[in-house]
């Protein structure tokens, strides 16, 4: 069976304001670990928070400063997907752009993938 490669891109816009976040915390080295869990009304949704552990099996991605973990169950939902950090008149936020997505509900808080 051939192994699928797998990934998960950061924007330097994102791993700045990872930083600016892990620094206001007084953590020195950020881990950041993302997880898709179930839940809302189309399935899945986002986790995502600071860890101080990789654990076996985790992918590990770094991006200007930042490890970005990613465990066995999560990694094939976000394949290829992209962590960005988006500010509009409303303020600042973190948003994916997953191209695995195939719908999402109303609110935009969950996902469905195919």
């Amino acid at each position: 069976m051939e192994k699928v490669a797998m990934n998960f891109f950061v924007t330097e816009k994102a791993s700045q304001e990872v930083l600016k976040i892990a620094q206001e915390n007084n953590i020195t080295e950020p881990i950041l670990r993302i997880r898709v869990v179930p839940g809302g009304c189309s399935g899945f949704q986002y986790a995502m928070g600071f860890d101080d552990t990789i654990e076996e099996g985790d992918h590990v991605f770094e991006y200007g400063g930042v490890k970005v973990v990613i465990d066995q169950f999560s990694m094939p939902y976000v394949n290829n997907a992209e962590l960005d950090y988006v500010m509009d008149f409303m303020g600042g936020g973190f948003t994916i752009k997953n191209p695995n997505v195939t719908g999402s509900c109303g609110c935009g808080s969950s996902f469905s993938c195919g």
